[in-house]
C-alpha cells in the first residue's frame, strides 16, 4: 500500500505550530488565522494517523511522532526549496550544461576571453568544449551533438541555421623558416610551391579564400597535402613538407620553424561566426550566446 501523499502546506503549517508551540503565534507567523491552522494540523495527523502534538488549555507539546515529523519536514521542506530554486535557475540560464564546438583557429582570438568571462559570471553552467571543423559543427549543430558552434563561413548550406558574427583575422602565408623565400615572399612568389591545406569538405570558407587568394595572384596552388587542422598544416610546413595560408594569430605557434608572411590582399581577411540551431537554444546556451555577442 502506498503511503499517502502529504501536502507541502500542510507540513509548512505544521512546522510553524511545532517551533512555536503555539497556535496563535504560529498562525501570526503564517499571516493566516489561527481557527484554519488548527484544522489543517488535525487533517495533517488524521492523514499521518499519528498524534503530533499534545494539546493543553495554555501548551502545545511535540510528542515522539510529532518531533521525528518535525526533523524530517525541515529537511523535506528545504529540499523542495532548493529544487525550487535549482528549476529556476535553469530556466533563467543560471545553471545547466552548454556544449560549445570551435574551429581551432578560434581559440587565438577571443574565445579564450569570452569563456572565461563567462565562466566567471555563470558559475553554475557546465561548458563542454570540442575543438572541430566547420564542417563538423554543422553536422553537430544540426543533429543535437553540440549546442553552439564558433565556425568559418560561408557555408554551402545554412539552411536551419542561425549565424552571427563573432571574431575576424586574416590569412597569412606559412613558410618553412629555412625556405629561400622566408624572408622575402609575396604570395604570387609562392607559385609553383607545394601547398598543404585545409580539405574542401572540412572547411568551405578557408579552403575557397586560399584558392581566390592564390588565383588572384596569378596562379593555382600545386596542393601536394591536405591536413586536418590548421595545427596540422603548421607541424607540415615546420617540418618543410610546403607552405600554407592560415590565420594570422596563429602566429605565436611554432616561431623557430615556421615564418609568416602578410597577405596584401583584401580577401585575406575572414570572419568566425558564432552558429546554433534556429529557434532551439536552451536558457544557458542562450545565456552564453548572449554573451558572446
Amino acid at each position: 500500500m502506498r503511503p499517502p501523499a502529504i501536502d507541502l502546506r500542510l507540513l509548512r503549517q505544521f512546522v510553524a505550530v511545532a517551533e512555536e508551540l503555539h497556535f496563535r503565534r504560529a498562525a501570526s507567523r503564517l499571516n493566516i488565522s489561527q481557527p484554519p491552522l488548527t484544522a489543517a494540523v488535525k487533517r495533517l495527523e488524521e492523514e499521518i494517523g499519528a498524534v503530533l502534538l499534545e494539546r493543553g488549555r495554555r501548551t502545545v507539546a511535540l510528542t515522539p511522532a510529532g518531533r521525528t515529523l518535525l526533523e524530517e519536514a525541515r529537511k523535506l521542506l528545504g529540499q523542495a526549496e532548493l529544487a525550487v530554486a535549482a528549476t529556476r535557475d535553469v530556466a533563467a540560464g543560471r545553471r545547466g550544461l552548454v556544449r560549445l564546438a570551435y574551429v581551432g583557429s578560434a581559440m587565438y582570438g577571443r574565445l579564450p576571453g569570452a569563456i572565461a568571462a563567462f565562466r566567471r559570471s555563470h558559475p553554475g553552467v557546465r561548458l563542454v568544449l570540442t575543438e572541430a571543423t566547420t564542417a563538423a559543427q554543422v553536422r553537430g549543430l544540426r543533429d543535437g551533438g553540440i549546442d553552439l558552434g564558433v565556425l568559418t563561413p560561408p557555408l554551402a548550406d545554412a539552411g536551419g541555421l542561425e549565424l552571427r558574427g563573432f571574431d575576424r583575422d586574416r590569412l597569412a602565408m606559412a613558410l618553412p623558416a629555412a625556405h629561400p623565400l622566408a624572408r622575402t615572399a609575396t604570395l604570387a612568389d609562392l607559385a609553383g610551391e607545394p601547398f598543404i591545406l585545409w580539405p574542401l569538405r572540412e572547411g568551405e570558407g578557408f579552403h575557397a579564400r586560399a584558392i581566390r587568394l592564390c588565383r588572384d595572384a596569378g596562379f593555382r596552388p600545386d596542393i601536394v597535402q591536405e591536413a586536418h587542422g590548421m595545427h596540422a598544416v603548421l607541424s607540415l610546413v615546420a617540418a618543410g613538407a610546403g607552405v600554407a595560408l592560415v590565420p594570422s594569430r596563429m602566429a605565436r605557434l611554432h616561431p623557430d620553424t615556421v615564418v609568416f608572411r602578410r597577405i596584401d590582399n583584401d580577401v585575406a581577411d575572414f570572419e568566425t561566426s558564432l552558429a546554433w540551431p534556429a529557434g532551439r537554444l536552451d536558457p544557458a546556451a542562450r545565456e552564453l550566446a548572449t554573451a558572446f555577442a
